[in-house]
């Protein structure tokens, strides 16, 4: 009979412990490392980015956007680390 595989759950602090430079998120304590991304993806984040921004001022929105690197953080869970391409925020309240 095999003893059942243990899975190791991470939380924020391992992301803060990674070594300088390397990406991770964090998704339900499990660690997703992540490559740096390449000159094309970076074109299509800024395109986008600015297609995103444009549109929100042109209907005098409030809403901010943000290229990664931007860290998020979903429901105060310290199991959940994201850090998405684009982020929009419109919440005045968020810090």
């Amino acid at each position: 009979m095999d003893a059942a595989r243990q899975i190791e759950l991470y939380s924020i602090d391992d992301i803060y412990n990674l070594p300088d430079g390397q990406r991770a998120e964090l998704i339900d304590g499990e660690l997703y490392m992540m490559a740096a991304p390449d000159r094309i993806h970076q074109r299509l984040v800024m395109v986008l980015s600015n297609s995103i921004f444009n549109y929100i001022q042109d209907k005098n929105g409030d809403c901010e956007v943000y290229p990664s690197p931007f860290a998020v953080f979903l429901s105060g869970d310290d199991r959940i680390y994201l850090e998405p391409d684009i982020s929009v925020i419109c919440d005045k309240n968020y810090k």
